[in-house]
């Protein structure tokens, strides 16, 4: 039996073939009859629906992917993936590469395109921490989530609690959640040494 599987990193990918309709065609059009659809970034090992799928194949079975980053992202654990269900007889088929099976060949391939699939995420990550070092040479430069509310805002909020509020109130006034209150608070009485 032809198994498919279908992931996308974001709800919106869509580029070069890799958006979930794209993918789902795809395999439709190789002749799966069950396809497996996901939303899980590639650098998660924790893909449930994934790992139900491959707990599930049987010796003959074929695992369809479209392409290699669909599948893993690590030569690691792709190749590893890729072992255990050779071992266990069941073929993986990536449609832009071609059948890996269980022959010297088959195997040559994939452990060499999944180490292209792992440097070319090096790389990536590369040129991403690259693009921050340059960032933060630059005046304003913060990293992260910029704050929602100014510190004047959570300021007036502490004020609010100091004067007798309940945080349920000036949550509601303020529009600044309870948990931040609550740090806002904490970070108030710490610096003024109150318990």
């Amino acid at each position: 039996m032809k198994y498919g599987y279908a992931r996308v990193s974001t709800k919106g990918q869509a580029t070069n073939g890799n958006s979930l309709e794209d993918q789902v065609k795809a395999l439709k059009e190789e002749g799966c009859e069950t396809i497996v659809r996901e939303q899980y970034t590639g650098t998660t090992t924790d893909r449930p629906q994934f790992s139900e799928l491959v707990g599930k194949l049987q010796k003959g079975d074929t695992l369809v992917v479209t392409k290699l980053d669909r599948f893993a992202r690590t030569a690691a654990d792709g190749s590893k993936l890729v072992k255990s269900l050779l071992h266990r007889g069941v073929k993986v088929h990536i449609l832009n590469m071609g059948l890996i099976d269980d022959t010297p060949t088959g195997r040559l391939i994939a452990n060499i395109l999944l180490s292209f699939a792992e440097f070319e995420r090096d790389m990536i990550v590369e040129r991403t921490q690259a693009g921050k070092a340059i960032a933060r040479t630059k005046a304003g430069f913060h990293e992260g989530r910029p704050k929602k509310f100014s510190k004047e805002h959570v300021d007036n909020a502490v004020s609010l609690l100091l004067q007798g509020n309940t945080y349920k109130k000036v949550a509601a006034m303020t529009g600044i959640s309870t948990a931040t209150l609550i740090r806002a608070m904490r970070a108030y009485k710490d610096r003024h040494g109150m318990e």
